[in-house]
């Protein structure tokens, strides 16, 4: 296959635990598109934590996908990835060894690919190989969604996303159909773009608001932050897991302003290099809700951001549907609940710092983030031994599985509050060490297999390449789509 070694470089990246053949095929038609329609460069990232046997179903369905041009497609094991991980951290504590070493090497591997589920690692490991393929953006996509369609035709959140992403806020207007953006903010590059989803729940809760609304708002209310008032507590479960609604899409709408947060979700996301190279994502394992950190510092920070509607559809898989998988799930629900004692004050941190958050390069300040999660990690204990409490209570009424499950957690207790802690320690930690990863990854080939591949533009080692330098990919040209009106 051909590839245009002058043209800039995106990742697609798809992270998978589970079966999702349908979703290859589905991404990997967006990748195709995006290379044709915007002369890119498209590096499909598929990291692979499946069973060997579902790998093998996803090895098929990586051959059986049409040779498109610009695409190149890296289906990656946990051994691959633990290989590659190994080389950056080996290099990066070399290299750069004050914030590596004091983690160690082992610890460093262990907050980058646990053994355990965790939505911030997956991603920040896709940020790391995103960083050695030389991309200027990372694009994610989920493994339990699907795109929606008009006149037959997929509607793929990428048109937007490569249409704004990284440009300055100004040179991103004409690829928006509404501009509200402050003009103080027009100097900045477009941080993240991003829109939601349709259909089911992002979380596994449909269940419990079926069964009994008053248990449903109480438990969702939990993760409000300590204080908060019924109101509060109220809007926050109607504004919560619920994406944006049912209705198909018809026509684009793409607002250029500070990103909704509410109405942006990991399954559909674009983030700019200048940004996830400096701050990852919060490690925590068995916890949902750990990928979502970047939102807040973009917000907070006053970067610009675009919110589109070309929601994805959201479903279940059958593995969500089992027993295992409801409890694995609500274990995950419940460290969720946990993380908001430490979490909020960091949101409550990056508010209050607002535009300090930026150098005058507008690009964030890693120290800043890490010492608002070090500090939190004091927060007294005593709200979530009421959370756990309130949760026990609630699950008890509704019985059955519920019952059962609050049975489950109660020996656990004890553990789980530490566990919370650590993860916001184990955080602090990694945003520290974080620059020198970055910088050894890029000299790092992904997979012996891409050795072959052009070696990204040489930047210093001890930070990650300034906007408007010869280490930043190029931008992709403007595309269109069937879809747009």
């Amino acid at each position: 296959m051909t590839v245009d070694l002058a043209a800039p470089s995106i990742c697609l990246a798809l992270p998978t635990n589970r079966a999702c053949a349908p979703a290859i095929a589905d991404v990997g038609a967006e990748a195709a598109w995006a290379a044709r329609e915007f002369g890119v460069r498209v590096h499909l990232l598929i990291l692979d934590s499946a069973d060997a046997a579902t790998r093998a179903e996803h090895e098929k369905a990586v051959a059986d996908l049409p040779a498109a041009p610009g695409v190149l497609v890296h289906h990656l094991d946990e051994e691959q990835q633990r290989a590659f991980l190994r080389s950056v951290i080996d290099r990066a504590r070399t290299a750069t060894p004050a914030p590596a070493a004091v983690a160690g090497a082992d610890r460093l591997l262990d907050l980058m690919l646990p053994d355990t589920v965790s939505y911030g690692a997956c991603t920040n490991r896709a940020f790391l190989f995103a960083a050695a393929l030389g991309c200027s953006s990372l694009h994610r996509r989920d493994s339990d969604s699907t795109y929606q369609e008009l006149d037959g035709e997929p509607v793929f959140p990428i048109h937007h996303e490569l249409r704004s992403i990284g440009r300055r806020a100004a040179d991103a207007v004409p690829g928006v159909t509404h501009h509200t953006l402050d003009p103080a903010h027009a100097g900045k590059p477009v941080a993240l773009v991003g829109s939601s989803f349709i259909g089911e729940l992002s979380v596994d809760l449909g269940e419990v608001r079926a069964l009994d609304p008053e248990v449903y708002e109480e438990v969702v209310g939990l993760w409000a932050a300590t204080g908060s008032t019924v109101e509060e507590r109220r809007k926050l479960v109607a504004d919560s897991f619920t994406g944006n609604g049912t209705d198909p899409f018809t026509r684009d709408r793409a607002v250029l302003d500070l990103p909704d947060i509410w109405r942006i979700d990991m399954c559909n996301i674009a983030l700019d290099r200048e940004l996830y190279e400096r701050v990852p994502l919060p490690p925590a394992t068995d916890t949902i809700g750990s990928d979502y950190f970047l939102h807040h510092l973009v917000l907070n920070a006053g970067l610009p951001g675009v919110t589109h509607n070309r929601n994805i559809v959201n479903h279940y898989t059958s593995e969500r549907r089992t027993d295992a998988g409801f409890l694995a799930y609500q274990l995950r629900f419940t460290k969720f609940l946990l993380s908001m004692l430490y979490l909020h004050p960091v949101y409550d941190a990056l508010e209050a710092a607002g535009g300090a958050l930026l150098d005058e390069d507008h690009h964030v300040r890693p120290g800043a983030v890490a010492g608002f999660a070090r500090r939190a990690a004091g927060e007294d204990r005593a709200e979530n031994h009421r959370r756990l409490a309130v949760l026990d209570r609630a699950y008890r009424r509704l019985g059955g599985r519920y019952a059962d499950f609050a049975d489950h957690l109660l020996p656990r207790r004890e553990r789980l509050l530490d566990e919370a802690q650590a993860d916001i320690e184990a955080f602090a930690l990694l945003v520290d060490a974080w620059g020198p990863l970055v910088a050894a990854a890029r000299a790092v080939p992904p997979t012996p297999s891409d050795t072959g591949l052009p070696a990204p533009a040489t930047v210093p080692t001890s930070v990650p390449a300034p906007t408007g330098t010869s280490g930043r990919p190029g931008r992709p040209t403007t595309g269109r789509s069937a879809a747009h009106a």
